[in-house]
């Protein structure tokens, strides 16, 4: 039997990612939009790319969540993106209003799915998925750490000429400016980069990378990232259906561990059939442990502003 798999938000990220796992060939993909036959057409031109790719899945699309009934995991890509003149707290709350009304819809006809959260601002949108679904925190959680760590070893792997593959790092924290890459883990072929890279330089690469986003943004000019938060997207939904079991760090629900309590924060987990089956704490340095701290208060902040709402 195949597993299913939802996908909201037909945009660029939402349908990229239902490609993504149509063209595996592991799941029937399930995408979801308001806009009317929208995500229909989509998921009819991505069904005809079928015999090509050689995948056998089926992928439907739909603006109701009647054929969403029995997900294995949900993928909510659905919410606004930043308008020019709108705040942020304008963005949090609209974007808040979306995913809350999406996780009360998808809970109700997949209550044993696993939730993926990708709509921004990530960490507070996950942690809202949450509270209104009801689920165990092993069963919700975000995506962006990939991302973030993705972008990371990209630029590592360029300014060393070497393989990605070679490039072994974490991005912990919050989804944007206060994401904190773990310098002291991060390797190059089993050699740690302080060695291969000085100081000056390697905080130039972790800048980059805390602006990898918006340098997109201003490249496109319209629109923002895609491909690989679809492509890290894809790779959580893997992970969980296929229970790989790999270390990937995505927000989760953190009761103590790294000293959080009580609120989403990227971290490295251990990602199953279950969803986040564990945890993975590694050491930090001082200094990163501050910049993990300070980037979990940056998320509090916004958690209260939903909380007054």
């Amino acid at each position: 039997m195949k597993f299913k798999v939802t996908v909201v938000g037909g945009g660029n990220v939402g349908a990229t990612t239902a490609q993504r796992i149509f063209e595996k060939g592991y799941a029937d993909v399930v995408l979801v939009d308001i806009v009317e036959d929208m995500p229909q057409g989509k998921a009819l031109d991505m069904l005809s790319s079928g015999p090509v790719l050689g995948t056998d899945a089926r992928i439907t699309g739909s603006n109701t969540y009647d054929e969403t009934v029995d997900s294995d995991v949900v993928v909510v890509t659905a919410g606004i993106a930043r308008r020019p003149g709108m705040s942020r707290d304008d963005l949090l709350m609209t974007n808040m209003k979306i995913v809350g009304s999406v996780t009360e819809e998808v809970v109700k006809l997949s209550p044993k799915a696993v939730l993926i959260i990708v709509s921004n601002p990530l960490d507070a949108m996950v942690q809202h998925a949450y509270n209104v679904s009801g689920f165990p925190r092993e069963r919700v959680l975000g995506m962006a750490g990939i991302l973030d760590t993705a972008r990371f070893r990209t630029f590592l792997s360029q300014e060393l000429n070497v393989s990605v593959t070679n490039v072994s790092a974490y991005v912990l924290g919050g989804h944007g400016d206060t994401m904190v890459p773990l310098i002291g883990s991060t390797t190059i072929g089993g050699i740690p980069v302080s060695k291969l890279i000085d100081a000056n330089r390697l905080e130039e690469i972790v800048q980059r990378t805390r602006d990898g986003g918006a340098e997109i943004v201003g490249l496109l000019k319209t629109g923002s990232a895609y491909y690989a938060p679809s492509a890290a997207s894809a790779q959580m939904v893997e992970s969980i259906l296929l229970d790989r079991k790999e270390i990937l760090p995505c927000a989760a629900y953190l009761e103590g561990e790294y000293g959080i309590n009580g609120l989403y924060a990227g971290v490295p987990v251990k990602l199953g059939a279950k969803g986040v089956e564990k945890i993975i704490e590694v050491e930090l340095t001082d200094k990163e442990a501050a910049a993990l701290k300070a980037s979990a208060e940056s998320v509090q902040e916004l958690v209260d502003i939903m909380a007054k709402a």
